[in-house]
């Protein structure tokens, strides 16, 4: 299963203990909602952080970024693009003197942010420049790391927008292509395919998928979907923002409300529909949160695939939301293995009810479930009651009482809006929320939240600290071939007696309204492990045998050792 374990001799040693000086400061203030203009922001602290808490630790990173972190990509230079939306009015942040929106449906002139590119390593952020609206957008990664951004709503609504990484050049900014989508998508998903293209899949009115780039073969540049008019739900929808995912055959696994199909976007066939998940809807505003659970590759060997979906709300709850009756939230979870010759789902309870979760895969291949409300559903003011917990699946675990554990709570709410997504360190960034039509602090009972924080697994935790490997270096350099054999050197903070190794493989997802869209975590066949001397290491793997499997772009590349992962090297396979 890709876990290689080896012998070595046991030391004595003395683990070094962090002052309390180097610590963070963990204060939040109490104002959020002051202007920040649009130099380059300072951190409060510096990161990274090792917590103490072996349940993880929240550390806040900033109080206010000046937007609402309702969008979220990491970049591979270590950045992430976030953004919010623009038919509100002003953000909170300036944009660069001369800088200006004109004409906006709200503001005649607007010289505010709704974007930022947030640095990991120094904890900063600057304003970036959309021209038009992507409320409830969507995106990929191309194979050379470029966002594609697509859809959001009114004049923003069929526009193509791209966001390429850059260094040290605070004049790059987001780029709005000319030509347009076919047809409007607004709350779309999207996902990079083996041809390096990006498939749009649905949103609002929007029965049919698309292609980026198009090509001679796209007879139009739309193609209708029945599966998602026959998945709305009067008056609710609860179709929107599918859950997309590439399978191991090149075609796409798409899941929308309560069911579930595989499609060949080739041919423009439904291959196989699958049985529809018992209970609740799990589909925006009803909104759960899904994955793919990690595939396990060996050579000559077709990998497991399994889907995973928690959360959601029951058939009504949004209309009922609207009216100011809260219903409580799912508290189940599905998995089914679609691989399986008659594929069924296996349904769990996790600690609590949930809407509007973000689900996300860790380094170790456990699942981290965090934001959302326990009543309600998706939209403006239509949830109540926070759940601050973040909860850990660990899908490995052969008994079910034991898969769940509840972790360390946040004290900021995260519910309509908000987003998280794995950092190359290891910890969760996580911010967003806003449930409200417009920027609200004041007179509410869940205000808009500007803040940043940062959740680190209980991987993290400085007890953990001398299993960790360190250094991490890819010896061909960072760009892979496809089954290519390649190998990894790190080092251990001290010998270890049974050292047990897994090499996982992810790209970074984009992320928003409870998905991470193109999330998918690959555990590397391991050929073998040299000690190279009493520190260090070499484990050698082979790259993923294809496209299908790895789509072509960038993944970061983690080596866990007993459950501990090091900070990942970024590579690019193509």
């Amino acid at each position: 299963m890709g876990l290689i374990k080896i012998q070595s001799f046991s030391f004595l040693f003395t683990i070094l203990i962090l002052s309390s000086s180097s610590l963070p400061h963990r204060h939040r203030h109490n104002r959020r909602h002051h202007r920040r203009n649009s130099q380059l922001i300072p951190s409060i602290f510096h990161p990274p952080f090792i917590p103490s808490n072996v349940n993880g630790d929240w550390v806040l990173l900033h109080e206010s970024i000046g937007v609402s972190a309702m969008h979220m990509q990491l970049l591979y230079n270590n950045k992430v693009i976030i953004f919010d939306r623009t038919d509100f009015g002003a953000s909170n942040l300036s944009l660069p003197q001369g800088k200006c929106r004109f004409d906006d449906e709200v503001l005649d002139v607007d010289c505010s942010a709704h974007s930022v590119l947030y640095d990991i390593l120094s904890n900063t952020y600057r304003p970036l420049m959309v021209q038009t609206d992507v409320w409830c957008s969507s995106g990929a990664l191309n194979s050379d790391g470029t966002l594609i951004q697509t859809g959001g709503y009114h004049a923003g609504d069929r526009k193509i927008r791209l966001f390429s990484p850059c260094d040290g050049d605070v004049d790059c900014d987001w780029t709005e292509l000319p030509q347009n989508l076919t047809v409007q998508r607004w709350y779309a998903s999207d996902h990079i395919l083996p041809d390096g293209r990006v498939i749009i899949v649905g949103g609002r009115k929007a029965f049919s998928y698309e292609f980026f780039p198009k090509t001679m073969d796209d007879n139009g540049g739309v193609f209708h979907l029945p599966f998602l008019v026959e998945t709305t739900d009067p008056m609710e929808e609860n179709n929107l923002y599918p859950f997309l995912y590439i399978l191991p055959d090149g075609n796409l696994y798409i899941f929308s409300n309560q069911r579930s199909i595989v499609l060949d976007y080739v041919n423009h066939n439904v291959l196989r529909e699958f049985p529809m998940i018992p209970g609740e809807k799990r589909s925006y505003p009803a909104t759960g949160s899904s994955v793919m659970l990690p595939l396990r590759l060996r050579q000559g060997q077709e990998p497991v695939v399994e889907v995973m979906i928690c959360g959601g709300a029951w058939g009504g709850a949004y209309v009922k939301a609207l009216e100011g009756e809260f219903w409580r939230g799912s508290s189940s979870c599905g998995r089914m293995r679609l691989t399986d010759p008659d594929p069924k789902w296996v349904m769990e309870e996790m600690p609590s009810g949930r809407v509007m979760p973000d689900m996300l895969l860790l380094p170790t291949g456990d699942v981290l479930i965090l934001n959302g409300a326990a009543n309600g559903a998706a939209g403006w003011e239509n949830a109540i009651d926070p759940v601050l917990n973040p909860g850990l699946y660990r899908p490995d675990e052969t008994d079910p009482g034991r898969r769940f554990t509840v972790l360390t709570p946040t004290s900021i709410a995260r519910m309509y809006h908000s987003s998280a997504i794995l950092l190359p360190d290891g910890r969760i960034l996580v911010g967003g929320s806003n449930p409200h039509s417009t920027y609200n602090f004041t007179a509410v009972k869940y205000p808009t939240e500007l803040s940043l924080e940062a959740f680190s697994p209980p991987y993290l935790a400085t007890q953990y600290a001398h299993l960790r490997p360190l250094n991490q270096a890819v010896d061909v350099g960072q760009v892979l071939s496809y089954g290519q054999q390649f190998s990894i050197t790190f080092t251990l903070p001290f010998p270890q007696p049974d050292a047990e190794f897994m090499v996982s493989m992810i790209p970074p997802s984009f992320t928003t309204h409870s998905f991470g869209m193109n999330q998918r975590l690959l555990f590397l066949e391991i050929v073998g492990v040299e000690r190279l001397f009493m520190f260090g290491y070499r484990v050698v793997v082979f790259a993923p045998p294809t496209r299908n499997i790895a789509p072509p772009g960038y993944y970061m590349v983690f080596v866990v050792h007993q459950g501990v992962p090091g900070h990942s090297v970024w590579v690019k396979i193509q």
